[in-house]
């Protein structure tokens, strides 16, 4: 003897009703946007101790030094 099958409205006694994915979290790629748009908004208005025309300096240095060992080497 076979189960009768459930109606289409009606769900077996021993499931939960499904929610839909969007109302229980959001998407990786919403949360991806929103973590960019804060670090984003941070960066613009945040206060920063070196300014980046200085960090490239120190880095061109770096770099030309380093090169510099090579090739004398």
């Amino acid at each position: 003897m076979t189960t009768p099958a459930p109606e289409p409205d009606q769900r077996p006694s021993g499931e939960k009703p499904e929610e839909p994915v969007e109302d229980v979290k959001p998407s990786l790629v919403t949360r991806r946007r929103e973590r960019l748009r804060a670090e984003i908004h941070e960066a613009r208005h945040g206060d920063h101790l070196v300014p980046t025309w200085m960090l490239t300096t120190i880095l061109v240095v770096i770099v030309v030094g380093w090169l510099y060992l090579i090739y004398s080497a």
